[in-house]
């Protein structure tokens, strides 16, 4: 069975920084792109950044120069570091992340959504 655990969501003023984690466990063979996306009331999931087990970023270009994606493959732990938030950032931040386990071929796997609100 195979978690993907997020923290580090919360409220924020614009302008403010939060760091998002997201955690891979279980009987975890290998990790390819581990990806942060999120989602806004009414709106549908948007994907904001993309890391390739190799280290290679891509971006949304609504968050280019202001978020960084980065992995710790030892720990196999995906971050967000989101810096001068603004208010349309505002949404629910899903960590997903293509896994192969000890006992299944590559699933497409999701975490339960952690909670980042930029309001003044």
């Amino acid at each position: 069975q195979v978690q993907l655990v997020e923290s580090g969501g919360g409220s924020v003023q614009p302008g403010g920084s939060l760091r998002l984690s997201c955690a891979a466990s279980g009987s975890l063979r290998s990790i390819n792109a581990m990806n942060w996306y999120r989602q806004a009331p009414g709106k549908q999931r948007q994907l904001v950044a993309r890391i390739t087990s190799g280290g290679t970023t891509n971006y949304a270009d609504s968050v280019k120069g202001r978020f960084t994606i980065s992995r710790d493959n030892a720990k196999n732990t995906v971050y967000l570091q989101m810096n001068s938030l603004k208010p349309e950032d505002t949404a629910v931040y899903y960590c997903n992340a293509l896994i192969a386990t000890m006992v299944s071929s590559r699933y497409n796997y999701w975490g339960q959504g952690t909670q980042v609100t930029v309001s003044s």
